[in-house]
């Protein structure tokens, strides 16, 4: 068990855990020196084998890579069984959507399921350029390039955007994707309190001095705690030390704001302000991939040097005409948003009503329910899914020991019903499962 971590046991039942988990040390250890090739010396590769013998010893069952043989949308069917889906990020219900199936069949029949190489060399297709555009006129930017990746398109921005000399600024709360891209560049890292303005400014103010340039990265909505930053507060902090601003607004499009468009349009800033938008194509908009919306410079630039995407085969043409399709249905119908939104306000609501714990979640299409130690979380996860709702636990180590919760992603196709259910079901797992472990 790593050290300072309780995971939510007691004294003696952590005693007992270490107890386990050493004879069964003992005997790992043993069969890596018979087997010198092997990759047991690789200190991650370690820790997660603990986890997951302490997983084992407490009887966790993995929540993870659970089978589902129904669409992602609202509700779903896993083990066989109809859930009420809270897992699955289709915020604006478009996954079924038969006008997205038609615009990906009809790029299926017209340019075959693959782009089939790098863009740059002979993958590109019109749907492509398309989809670009529209992202571009989206974000009032001029121009856009898609990527096959969201996580990719962080790693390789980032890590191509800035070098040695310079500074990266960056929420505590960022995805893992921009910290894994800063690492890659060398450049010096600073991370801030979560959506604490001055806390930034206070970082920003002490460390600009000694950067060649500097990037503050930020997200637009939040995916772990569900809140939305002060944009126009961010963008005063940027320009006051020379230094570029970009949004990762992977789960802001289709989320925030009164029509959609994201955190912009919440803050009311003009979208131009910001100098780098990147997202994903993988939540509202139902496909898979990443962008990023800038200056037509800067993108012309990426689109000839940017080794995610100069080395990499261009985004599926199916995938690129489905994205294109949900973007101009968003467009069309902001109905959508509202509902979310309203459907996101009123699970908050009714799980704050329950005693549940939901952080500072804007009720915009996440809502944490925060349980505490990472035990606890696995327990209530396989506790709720008894009662038909299916929502994925966030644990050590991807937050802190002691902040662990269920990450519940909210639809505009959710009933009113589904959310009731949801949260007394949650409500009553939380409360089988009890506030704390009391043995291993």
């Amino acid at each position: 068990m790593a050290r300072g971590q309780s995971f939510g046991l007691s004294a003696s039942a952590r005693l007992a855990l270490v107890q386990r988990l050493a004879r069964r040390r003992e005997g790992q250890e043993a069969q890596a020196a018979a087997d010198p090739r092997g990759f047991t010396a690789i200190q991650n590769l370690k820790d997660y084998g603990l986890l997951r013998d302490a997983a084992d010893a407490l009887g966790l069952e993995s929540p993870f890579f659970r089978v589902h043989e129904g669409r992602a949308g609202a509700r779903s069917v896993t083990g066989g069984r109809a859930v009420i889906n809270l897992g699955s990020y289709d915020y604006l219900g478009l996954n079924g959507d038969p006008r997205l199936h038609a615009a990906a069949a009809e790029a299926m029949t017209r340019y075959g399921i693959s782009a089939s190489a790098s863009r740059m060399v002979s993958g590109e297709r019109p749907v492509h350029r398309a989809l670009e555009q529209a992202l571009a006129a989206h974000y009032g930017a001029e121009a856009a390039l898609v990527l096959v990746s969201g996580h990719a398109t962080n790693v390789t921005l980032i890590g191509h955007l800035m070098g040695p000399r310079d500074l990266i600024l960056h929420d505590a709360a960022i995805h893992n994707s921009c910290v894994e891209g800063a690492k890659l560049s060398g450049a010096r890292r600073v991370p801030f309190a979560h959506n604490d303005l001055a806390a930034a400014a206070r970082e920003l103010k002490a460390a600009r001095r000694g950067a060649q340039r500097a990037l503050v990265v930020i997200e637009g909505h939040y995916s772990m705690d569900g809140d939305v930053p002060d944009l126009a507060g961010f963008v005063r902090l940027a320009r006051e030390h020379d230094a570029w601003l970009m949004v990762d607004d992977a789960h802001g499009l289709g989320v925030v704001g009164r029509t959609g468009k994201g955190v912009f349009e919440a803050a009311g800033v003009d979208p131009a302000e910001v100098d780098i938008w990147m997202g994903t194509l993988s939540k509202t908009l139902c496909a898979c991939g990443g962008y990023v919306a800038a200056r037509a410079d800067l993108v012309d630039w990426l689109r000839h040097t940017l080794p995610g995407f100069v080395y990499s085969v261009g985004l599926p043409p199916p995938l690129a005409a489905s994205a294109h399709a949900a973007l101009g249905v968003l467009q069309a119908e902001p109905w959508r948003v509202a509902k979310l939104q309203a459907n996101a306000r009123l699970f908050r609501d009714l799980c704050r009503t329950r005693g549940l714990d939901t952080g500072n979640s804007a009720g915009l299409g996440i809502v944490p329910v925060m349980v505490g130690s990472s035990v606890r979380a696995g327990r209530i996860c396989a506790a709720v899914l008894q009662r038909g709702v299916n929502v994925l636990p966030i644990a050590f180590p991807a937050v802190p020991e002691g902040a662990a919760r269920l990450r519940c992603f909210l639809s505009a196709e959710h009933e009113e019903a589904d959310l009731r259910a949801a949260a007394e079901a949650l409500a009553a797992a939380a409360e089988s499962v009890g506030p704390a472990e009391a043995g291993a």
